[in-house]
């Protein structure tokens, strides 16, 4: 049965719900009259459905459907408080102005976010995006229910351990990256608890498994449980974009962490302003070239 719930608060679905979202490919969300999300749930796979008129409506299809829907307010932002977000600088004054509805969602889950994020590290995303799509598609399942053609699960921790070398070879996925997940994948369900711990905590116990630093941390806990400080430090583009957004020159990370003190401890909900304000850092040399470690 669809279940209704109605956000006491404005809510942009499509940008509160995007950075779970890995790049146009992407197997596990789509945008098709509302928008698809898949998962890998305590009770099994899941496929949501989710629509916005006044209230927003949702569908849940798998074992995992009732899972989903129970944590719907909480993925669309009901648990974020920005009452006491300032704004110290006037784009993102502006943007907070032009954008509402901006919340930072908490999926709940850390599994499915920490697979993609461990793949970004030290690629580009052109290559972490491929090589997420191609392990989806070999190693994932189908979506439940009515999704889009060709929509799957991500793998589970133990469909990544069973990955043969030649296989993550063939997804394009290097031996550093490929040991991270391994050894992320053998504690998976140790580290779920990370998504209670929260703050600093929680980035903690992602960051005793080896080659899980601080940027990928970060990463998992913004989307899990919409962390409002976790600042993606180490990022190749992050500091260069808020540095010309907000001063109009490059910074680096320590530079960064300099300016966006005063926003702490909603350091990160900054940074999502910066980069919905649709500014750009200028460009003075070729991109890098997405490396084919199938070829290698």
């Amino acid at each position: 049965m669809p279940r209704t719930w109605r956000p006491p608060f404005p809510l942009d679905l499509a940008g509160v719900l995007g950075p779970l979202r890995r790049g146009p490919g992407d197997v596990a969300y789509r945008e098709s009259g509302g928008l698809w999300l898949t998962a890998t749930t305590p009770d099994g796979p899941a496929t949501l459905h989710v629509t916005r008129a006044d209230d927003v409506t949702a569908e849940a299809w798998g074992d995992g459907a009732d899972w989903l829907l129970d944590r719907l307010p909480a993925l669309l932002g009901a648990d974020d408080d920005d009452s006491a977000f300032e704004c110290h600088h006037p784009l993102i004054a502006e943007t907070r102005r032009r954008r509402p509805g901006l919340r930072l969602g908490a999926t709940g889950r850390v599994w499915d976010v920490l697979l993609p994020a461990v793949l970004e590290q030290k690629v580009t995303v052109v290559e972490a995006h491929r090589s997420y799509r191609e392990l989806c598609l070999k190693f994932g399942t189908p979506a439940p229910g009515p999704a889009p053609a060709g929509m799957r699960v991500p793998p589970t921790p133990r469909a990544i351990l069973g990955v043969t070398d030649w296989e993550w070879h063939r997804a394009g996925v290097d031996g550093a990256r490929r040991r991270t997940l391994v050894a992320a994948a053998q504690v998976a369900h140790r580290l779920e608890a990370a998504a209670d711990l929260r703050g600093e905590e929680g980035r903690a116990l992602l960051r005793k498994v080896p080659g899980i630093g601080g940027w990928t941390a970060a990463e998992v806990a913004q989307r899990a449980w919409g962390d409002p400080d976790a600042v993606s430090f180490g990022d190749f583009h992050l500091a260069g974009l808020v540095g010309w957004a907000l001063l109009g020159r490059p910074l680096d990370d320590d530079g960064m962490a300099e300016l966006l003190t005063p926003y702490a401890p909603q350091r990160h909900r900054a940074v999502r302003y910066v980069e919905l304000s649709g500014a750009r850092k200028p460009r003075f040399g070729p991109r890098f070239s997405p490396r084919d470690y199938r070829a290698m």
